[in-house]
């Protein structure tokens, strides 16, 4: 069953459990339902150091085009990864797993929202995703702490997998403040986020 043009994989039993994400989370009023991004920028230093225990997962080259459009198949797949992997670990800090920041590490039954989104990253290329549409993206929340969710790209918006939510939303429909994400052409470079302080100005006394 397809996941998307081109790239098809087996999710038996999926696909009747959940409406297209387009039908089930409507785009916010006025706000895009993709992101804009920018200029290049600093890649993190925890994904740099990723990168340098990982090389061939950050050095993978993609074409930029229009975005695929994601079957109800698909949809299952995103929906079912992300909640398996909230599921699968517990949640723990950088600093109670390695005694210091910025570890970003495939969890082991543990982790903090990097792991998690660099697991369901994984998993989902398991299934045939592309990593160019799978982009690991930093996000401030509404109390100013830092936190790192995933962003998957596709025709109906960029919806983004998070560790504190169980659905899967449309990134205008979430909380966060957007500062940058993977560019969609290298997965070891990164790029900012241009349009994140309108789609907030977009949804005050929403």
């Amino acid at each position: 069953m397809a996941i998307w043009n081109g790239v098809k994989t087996s999710v038996a039993g999926l696909c009747a459990i959940f409406l297209s994400a387009n039908m089930a989370i409507p785009a916010q009023a006025g706000a895009s339902p993709w992101m804009q991004t920018g200029s290049a920028t600093s890649q993190p230093i925890g994904h740099y150091e990723f990168c340098q225990r990982h090389k061939s997962e950050c050095s993978v080259r993609s074409r930029t085009g229009v975005a695929p459009r994601v079957t109800a198949g698909g949809w299952a797949v995103i929906r079912q990864v992300n909640a398996s992997v909230n599921r699968a670990i517990v949640a723990m800090t950088d600093q109670e797993l390695h005694g210091r920041e910025e570890i970003w590490s495939y969890p082991n039954g543990r982790g903090d929202c990097e792991d998690f989104a660099l697991e369901k990253r994984r998993r989902l290329m398991q299934k045939g995703f592309s990593a160019g549409d799978l982009l690991l993206t930093v996000v401030r929340k509404p109390d100013g702490e830092g936190h790192a969710v995933l962003t998957v790209r596709t025709a109906q918006g960029d919806f983004i997998l998070d560790n504190l939510s169980s659905g899967v939303k449309l990134w205008t429909q979430t909380p966060y403040r957007f500062l940058k994400r993977q560019a969609t052409r290298h997965s070891g470079h990164w790029v900012t986020i241009d349009n994140s302080a309108e789609v907030l100005v977009g949804s005050v006394g929403q």
